[in-house]
């Protein structure tokens, strides 16, 4: 699953290393993430979501619409 981490960031407009100093988490954390090589922790993620100002849930994709 991709998350909607770079979308946030970049519409506030942080960088990846402003953004992991903000969240107190390594930019190789943030990068990885970004890539979707890493799977953070809800801890990660509750993290950043502050630093981004959004909600925990606003960070992962929506769900996909049924067809009937």
């Amino acid at each position: 699953m991709r998350l909607r981490l770079r979308e946030w960031r970049l519409k506030r407009g942080e960088s990846l290393r402003s953004l992991a100093a903000k969240a107190n988490v390594s930019y190789v954390t943030v990068v990885r993430i970004e890539q979707g090589t890493m799977s953070p922790t809800v801890t990660t993620l509750a993290k950043l979501a502050r630093a981004l100002k959004v909600h925990i849930t606003e960070l992962f994709p929506p769900k996909p619409s049924r067809r009937r």
